[in-house]
């Protein structure tokens, strides 16, 4: 009886520990997650990663954040990286102010 409850509970401590380590690991940068990220994102965590990424402080971040918002809720678009999404919302943008 003795051997099951050190067994098990060796078994739930090393448990665990995996969970603290991959957890630990997880990137905190929104600008490197996925769109998935973005959706659970606060405004101001989007607001602050649309500013770093397009290295800009222009009128057009709300803009930028409301095209990647649309990205997100897209279907299978969960995957794609928020830094890429970014970069392209603010291509778009930048293309249709000079045309």
């Amino acid at each position: 009886m003795k051997f099951v409850l050190k067994f098990l509970l060796g078994i739930a401590v090393l448990l665990a520990v995996f969970f603290i380590f991959f957890h630990t690991q997880r990137s905190n940068d929104l600008s490197v997650g996925n769109l998935k990220n973005w959706a659970s994102a606060s405004a101001d965590q989007r607001i602050a990663t649309a500013r770093v990424v397009t290295a800009s402080d222009d009128a057009n971040i709300d803009l930028i954040v409301a095209c990647v918002s649309k990205m997100a809720t897209l279907p299978d678009s969960h995957e794609m990286i928020v830094r890429d999404a970014i970069s392209l919302c603010h291509t778009g943008i930048i293309l249709k102010e000079n045309i």
